[in-house]
């Protein structure tokens, strides 16, 4: 399975179909993201899809770089300077205010695509350590969260029901899950599908990743704690 995609429209190299997210707002994490940046400050986005963060990010004053390996995603945002990269593969010699990594990306199953992308956040990041000064903002997905997946959980967002069709532990510490798309609007009904692998990772298993590329976790952002600062350490 690893990433996959069905539907209509360009699906990318991980598997999200692009019209997909197009039809999605943001929700709290532009707020998140700002209450860690300097006002007017430098964002890099790593990972930004369509730019539903990216876009209000811009219209709350910050610079962003908006990076993604997907030149259809790309084409949707407006606004940011774009770069057509995968994260891993990221050396602009460019350290920013805050450097975010969203998308439950370090939950790859992909040790060696994790470390790099937690090392493409370093090497982008200002010195500093301190609040305000050199933030690495990650989503993730908690162990907590990911043992309450369940088949069938669903929820929805204005015109578009969000739902888990397929989940299974594939082997110790490794989910597999198929999330399905369902659009319906004026009578159309739109399908697609994103199928992916996801580690278990605990608060000590994150720290213990920011740690080997010299990041310290520092505190959690959000009640749900799927929202994550670290500083250089």
């Amino acid at each position: 399975m690893r990433q996959s995609g069905t539907g209509p429209g360009p699906i990318t190299p991980d598997g999200s179909p692009v019209d997909f997210y197009t039809l999605l707002r943001a929700g709290a994490e532009p707020g998140v993201i700002a209450g860690v940046t300097p006002p007017g400050g430098s964002i890099l986005e790593l990972g930004c899809g369509v730019g539903r963060v990216t876009h209000p990010l811009v219209e709350r004053g910050f610079t962003v770089v908006a990076v993604d390996e997907s030149p259809d995603m790309l084409a949707h945002v407006r606004g940011a300077r774009t770069v057509l990269s995968r994260v891993e593969d990221l050396r602009l010699g460019e350290r920013f205010d805050t450097v975010v990594l969203a998308s439950q990306l370090v939950n790859t199953v992909d040790d060696a695509a994790r470390r790099a992308m937690i090392a493409a956040c370093a090497r982008h990041v200002k010195p500093g350590g301190v609040e305000q000064s050199g933030a690495v903002v990650l989503q993730w997905m908690p162990a907590e969260a990911q043992d309450r997946w369940k088949t069938g959980t669903n929820r929805k967002e204005g015109d578009v029901t969000i739902m888990m069709s397929a989940h299974e532990v594939v082997r110790p510490g490794v989910s597999a899950a198929t999330m399905e798309y369902t659009h319906v609007k004026d009578g159309a009904r739109t399908v697609w599908t994103q199928s992916f692998e996801s580690l278990r990772l605990t608060e000590d298993d994150l720290a213990l990743e920011l740690a080997a590329e010299g990041l310290r976790l520092d505190r959690f952002l959000t009640e749900d704690r799927t929202w994550a600062v670290a500083f250089t350490a």
